[in-house]
């Protein structure tokens, strides 16, 4: 998980009750959540396990709708259902016609009945082409069992070649048209370069999901209000069809000044980027937009929008709106407005139906630069294009949160058990989805979620993929020391994954550092789903702990020097890392052992670099700093793994020693709110990265990448 972490409190208060000793489950109450798919213990290590107490357990248990007042009786009670099931609520078959486990149980004699997606009725799952399609089977004895049937292709087909490209975090892009903070235009001219005067082969970015709004609202892109539809504040206002129609020019350029403001001060007096800002700038500018009326050919394009997004965007547009109303946290609204199904939600919908109207617009609009983004990222020869980034969950206040009640475990938060690098592990304030009602539901949240984004997705990154296969829940009033795994059907997910994904023709990266369970990277890659590999991770663990030589790589993989959440290579090589962590008092050691335990391991790394000859004193045709040499060295190793994709952290390129994120800091560090800068600091724009010689010098090292 890559989202800056709020404050909360990691250890129980004095007085609450709470022991250090859990007390373990019973071992009925261990035998229901086996059969629920709620862990009793985990293991953190291999040769380690440790229990989860009893009241994780109940109560995750009851955020899944079971009854544990008499945990005998509901035992018994799910052993019963579970005989009597003829098939699971949603059945996975694989295209190359494996074994299926729910079909193969069912008795001789079982008669089946398919309507395909199509509209098409079966009797056999031979040769069905892949789908969502229903399913019925009757048995002899004359039960009757109705399931969702997914078909999925087997995997993924393989990149063909290899190719590099850039990592960027969009809102830190800004160029001398942006308003303060990178929006698509941005990425548009971005994407346009990069393919044709760097053969670069993708652009990943941040997640552009929308925020939560208010202010300040949350800057963390890992903590949308809706992952289903994409941040207005992203739009290039400029490049509206309708905004040359404008007919108050005087306000609309009086805000193009105010915004040319923001810019200035972000690009040159060091301010932090203020999206609050941002947006309320161009809210005002797009609700003149909005009084524009649209072209015949618009407004059909606009009404094909509205009825393909369906429900899903009416609920979004009407939360949007009531939040203006009653504010963004929907706990608080009144009662029957909390309900999106309510007569009252109907009727509030009518009577605000201009706002909903406007914040629909504004989910089209961003909607449609984002594919013309990826339009043009193709026409500009990238073999992938833009790659965007699924957030692992939503803000338990936002949009999704509040129209997909039903999907929601109430009460519980996702996170990370303890480990070696967080003892008290991590509540990151993410409501979980329940998996028992997304097999029911075959899955629809999730596919039309992944429809969605693959609409305008290269490729789609996964942050924390781990999570298709189980989730650490926190019970909300407990530390995530007190949480429990829980599982999901990975077989399910992952089918959908890849269905939607091929029907798309995208890739699919999942982000799978850090402590992964046995078998998972196994199964991923077995589904054609590539991992991501960080170079200064990838060592030896199983033998001497060494930097793992490059042909050792796994091929299969994303492989890069650094992430968002990372130090840039620059201030690794250098140590600044360190020196940073010391002045905002996170060092948990002494700072001379965190210096030359970081010195030990950097110079490990330059070793190997000096030993395979990648350390050359030139580059690029001018003087290069050690530095430079360094970091290009570093992606001459990344060249040299068979990984089939190699990205480059955009502001490596220019010397940035800033991370963009500083997991563990809340307001001690300015996360999420940093443009892209010099070595010296200086925020550097799109159109002095595109002329940087610095950055000229590292690509010359990637060129013969394919």
């Amino acid at each position: 998980m890559t989202a800056a972490e709020p404050p909360s409190a990691a250890e129980p208060p004095s007085g609450s009750g709470l022991s250090s000793v859990a007390e373990p489950p019973s071992e009925e109450l261990s035998r229901l959540a086996g059969l629920h798919g709620v862990a009793t213990s985990y293991s953190p290590a291999p040769d380690r396990t440790v229990a989860a107490s009893a009241a994780a357990v109940i109560r995750a248990l009851t955020a899944l709708g079971v009854d544990t007042g008499d945990p005998a009786a509901a035992l018994a009670a799910r052993e019963r259902e579970l005989a009597a099931r003829l098939l699971p609520p949603t059945v996975v078959r694989w295209a190359d016609g494996g074994a299926c486990a729910a079909l193969d149980a069912l008795p001789d004699g079982t008669r089946l009945r398919i309507e395909t997606e199509q509209g098409e009725a079966r009797s056999s799952v031979e040769q069905l082409p892949p789908g969502v399609h229903r399913l019925t089977a009757t048995a002899p004895d004359g039960r009757v069992a109705e399931a969702h049937l997914v078909v999925a292709p087997a995997r993924l087909p393989a990149p063909t070649g290899r190719s590099y490209g850039l990592l960027v975090q969009l809102y830190s892009l800004l160029s001398r048209r942006s308003w303060g903070m990178g929006d698509l235009g941005d990425l548009g001219e971005l994407t346009a370069w990069a393919g044709r005067a760097l053969g670069a082969g993708f652009v990943q970015v941040n997640p552009l999901h929308a925020a939560v709004p208010g202010a300040p609202t949350d800057p963390s892109p890992y903590r949308p209000s809706s992952r289903r539809f994409p941040d207005p504040v992203h739009l290039r206002v400029e490049d509206v069809d309708e905004y040359p129609y404008v007919t108050d020019r005087d306000r609309l350029h009086a805000l193009t000044e105010r915004a040319a403001l923001l810019r200035e001060a972000v690009l040159g007096k060091g301010a932090l980027i203020d999206r609050d800002a941002v947006w309320e700038l161009k809210r005002e500018a797009l609700e003149l937009v909005h009084e524009v009326p649209l072209g015949p050919g618009r407004r059909a394009a606009y009404a094909d929008f509205l009825a393909e997004e369906g429900e899903a965007l009416e609920d979004h547009a009407t939360w949007c709106a009531l939040a203006e109303v009653h504010g963004s946290d929907w706990s608080g609204w009144p009662a029957a407005l909390r309900d999106p199904r309510s007569g009252e939600t109907a009727r509030a919908r009518a009577e605000l139906m201009d706002r909903v109207d406007f914040w629909s617009r504004l989910a089209w609009l961003t909607d449609a630069q984002l594919a013309a983004t990826q339009r043009a990222a193709r026409d500009a020869g990238m073999s992938v294009g833009v790659v965007h980034d699924l957030a692992v969950g939503v803000h338990p206040l936002g949009a999704d949160a509040w129209a997909q009640q039903e999907y929601f475990a109430a009460g519980m938060s996702v996170g990370a058990p303890p480990d070696a690098f967080n003892a008290r592990g991590q509540d990151w304030g993410l409501p979980p989805w329940r998996p028992d009602r997304l097999a029911e539901s075959g899955y629809a949240p999730y596919r039309r979620l992944l429809r969605a984004l693959f609409r305008y997705a290269g490729a789609l990154r996964i942050d924390h993929v781990m999570g298709l296969f189980r989730l650490w829940w926190v019970p909300q009033g407990l530390p995530p020391t007190e949480g429990t795994y829980v599982r999901y059907d990975a077989e399910a997910m992952l089918a959908i994954l890849v269905l939607e994904a091929s029907r798309a023709g995208a890739m699919v990266i999942g982000e799978d550092l850090g402590t992964v369970e046995p078998g998972v990277r196994e199964t991923l890659r077995e589904r054609g789903v590539l991992g991501t590999s960080v170079l200064w991770f990838e060592r030896d663990w199983e033998g001497d702990g060494r930097p793992l030589p490059p042909e050792r790589w796994r091929a299969d993989c994303l492989a890069t020097a650094t992430t968002h959440d990372l130090p840039s290579t620059a201030a690794r090589l250098s140590g600044d890392h360190v020196e940073l962590r010391h002045r905002l008092g996170l060092l948990t050691r002494g700072l001379a052992e965190e210096r030359a335990e970081a010195a030990a391991d950097t110079g490990e790394w330059l070793e190997v670099l000096a030993r395979l000859g990648l350390l050359h004193g030139t580059g690029g045709g001018h003087g290069t700093s050690t530095e430079e040499a360094e970091v290009q060295a570093v992606h001459r190793f990344l060249l040299r793994t068979p990984a089939r994709l190699v990205g480059v952290w955009l502001p490596d390129a220019v010397g940035d020693r800033r991370p963009q994120n500083l997991p563990g800091t809340w307001d001690q560090y300015p996360n999420w709110r940093l443009p892209i800068a010099d070595a010296e600091g200086r925020a550097v724009t799109l159109e002095e990265l595109a002329a940087e010689p610095r950055l000229y010098a590292l690509v010359e090292v990637l060129r013969g990448l394919g």
